[in-house]
């Protein structure tokens, strides 16, 4: 922003010329794995990319797995062809393996 920019946004008080912000928060009921079950919908941030998909913080010690099958009905090379870190995405959990650690996820629009 140039200092006129400045000045005119000064003019106009109580405008905030960023727009609005969007909160997020995670599931309050969902803290460790074990209350994680499939076809549970959760709201998730994508943390990791892949070639093969993208790892989902969705509350929990270990982030969930969307492979890239579970991403689009197209073929895609990558992920990131769609996705993007810190992007903020509504998932459904179709397979928990508590043993190993494991969440698997699908994309849900």
């Amino acid at each position: 922003p140039t200092l006129n920019d400045i000045m005119k946004e000064l003019d106009k008080p109580g405008h905030d010329p960023r727009g609005e912000a969007h909160s997020f928060s995670f599931a309050e009921n969902i803290k460790s794995i074990g209350d994680v079950y499939e076809g549970l919908v959760l709201p998730g941030i994508v943390s990791n990319l892949t070639n093969f998909g993208a790892f989902v913080d969705i509350g929990v010690k270990q982030d969930g797995l969307l492979h890239i099958s579970q991403i689009t009905d197209k073929f895609i090379q990558n992920p990131a062809e769609i996705l993007s870190l810190g992007q903020q995405l509504t998932v459904k959990v179709i397979g928990v393996d508590v043993q190993r650690k494991r969440i698997n996820l699908t994309l849900l629009f």
